[in-house]
């Protein structure tokens, strides 16, 4: 019976090991899908500015218009229409205001500032953020629409589906010695669209896998030092040892089960971020 014992112990804890790999594999692989969602964080999307050909002088344009015009569009291709954000409104006009300041027309300004800073000015938190910019005098502001649209680079941004919210600023005045109209766009997904895996979720994985390595150890050592016991020798303080061997391989099991729950749920919430990124 002794020996039968230690026999099933021997088992169980050849099967614990067997589970203690997997487990590893299951950790490594949350770990990468976290890397991956760092790396969506610093998505930004600026295609080359654009210059109107026509020059109309009574070109007149407004926010509304093309905040209309760009929904227009992305309603013409089955996606939903943004949404108006009061501080991407800010962040748009503050570059428009930069550009006829510093006379230039470009993404990035003279002093290196885009428009991801400009948002965080507006302490603005996004995930994914793009800006169109246009110079010139269009006729209105479905022609403007229409020219970022013949855009490929501008066009992606209108359609982009990750894209949830909208700011837009445009303004008429000095740029190169001539009276002209800047305009531009900012589109964003902001970070409350997409809720992060839960970091806590993360830690009590982290800290279980800790403790599963030191309970691996201990029941190694106690299967060790079971095999060195003579069965017939000392026979409370043998039977101790494997009940003390079965009581950890019971704990472990258990804190594997509860590990791997863990794992499923946070790599659910990986997929719902991921998914929530492309859109």
């Amino acid at each position: 019976m002794k020996h039968f014992r230690l026999f099933l112990a021997v088992v169980v804890f050849a099967v614990v090991a067997f589970l203690l790999r997997d487990q590893f594999l299951l950790l490594s692989e949350t770990s990468s899908l976290n890397v991956r969602i760092q790396d969506a964080v610093t998505h930004i999307s600026t295609p080359d500015p654009l210059r109107g050909e026509d020059d109309f002088p009574d070109a007149r344009l407004t926010r509304q218009g093309i905040i209309s015009s760009t929904n227009s569009q992305r309603g013409e291709n089955n996606l939903p229409p943004l949404v108006a954000s009061t501080k991407l409104h800010a962040a748009a006009m503050k570059k428009v205001q930069d550009m006829f300041l510093k006379q230039y027309f470009a993404h990035v300004s003279p002093d290196g500032r885009q428009a991801s800073d400009l948002a965080s000015d507006q302490n603005y938190e996004y995930i994914a953020i793009g800006e169109n910019l246009a110079l010139g005098n269009f006729e209105n502001d479905k022609i403007l629409v229409q020219a970022w649209m013949d855009s490929p680079g501008h066009r992606a941004n209108i359609l982009d589906r990750r894209f949830r919210e909208i700011g837009v600023a445009a303004a008429r005045g000095i740029y190169e010695g001539r009276t002209t109209w800047l305009a531009v766009q900012i589109f964003a997904l902001p970070k409350s669209a997409c809720p992060a895996p839960s970091e806590s979720s993360k830690n009590r994985i982290d800290s279980n896998e800790k403790t599963l390595d030191y309970m691996q150890n201990e029941i190694t050592r106690l299967k060790n030092e079971i095999e060195t016991m003579r069965p017939g020798a000392k026979r409370g303080e043998y039977n101790a040892k494997i009940a003390e061997h079965n009581e950890l391989v019971g704990r472990y099991n258990a804190l594997v089960e509860i590990t791997r729950n863990l794992i499923s749920t946070f790599n659910k919430e990986v997929d719902d971020f991921n998914a929530c990124l492309r859109g």
